[in-house]
């Protein structure tokens, strides 16, 4: 457990703190420090929308995710519920595909609670 963290986020992708948490992720891995999740709660599940159109000229925060979750295996986990209230889903209809990004994990509020069992510090952005 030495050296541990992990981070809850509950803003979303457009949120200044949200840019904030990917940037703590990264100094975090460049400083050794083993990043056991990232878990988004609230708005935070916005991030995973794999549909929001930002333009581009702006922080492109799925990227970021993506990016972090690929080079450094960085687990990232989206509360079901959180998502569910607002339209996003991996459960849609035959025809159509998931509209969370495949970096992203369903997953529930017990998997925040691994998280926090599992990382030594625990940051909420």
């Amino acid at each position: 457990m030495q050296n541990t963290l992990a981070l809850v986020v509950t803003t979303p992708p457009n949120s200044n703190l949200t840019t904030t948490a990917v940037n703590l992720v990264k100094a975090a891995v460049e400083k050794g420090v083993a990043i056991v999740g990232v878990f988004f709660y609230q708005d935070g599940v916005l991030n995973a929308a794999k549909h929001l159109s930002i333009p581009n000229d702006e922080y492109q925060t799925l990227q970021h995710w993506q990016q972090l979750n690929r080079e450094f295996d960085v687990p990232l986990y989206l509360c079901v519920t959180a998502a569910e209230k607002r339209g996003l889903t991996d459960e849609l209809g035959k025809n159509e595909s998931s509209n969370i990004d495949q970096a992203f994990t369903v997953s529930g509020l017990g998997e925040l609670v691994e998280l926090t069992c599992k990382a030594e510090r625990v940051v909420q952005l």
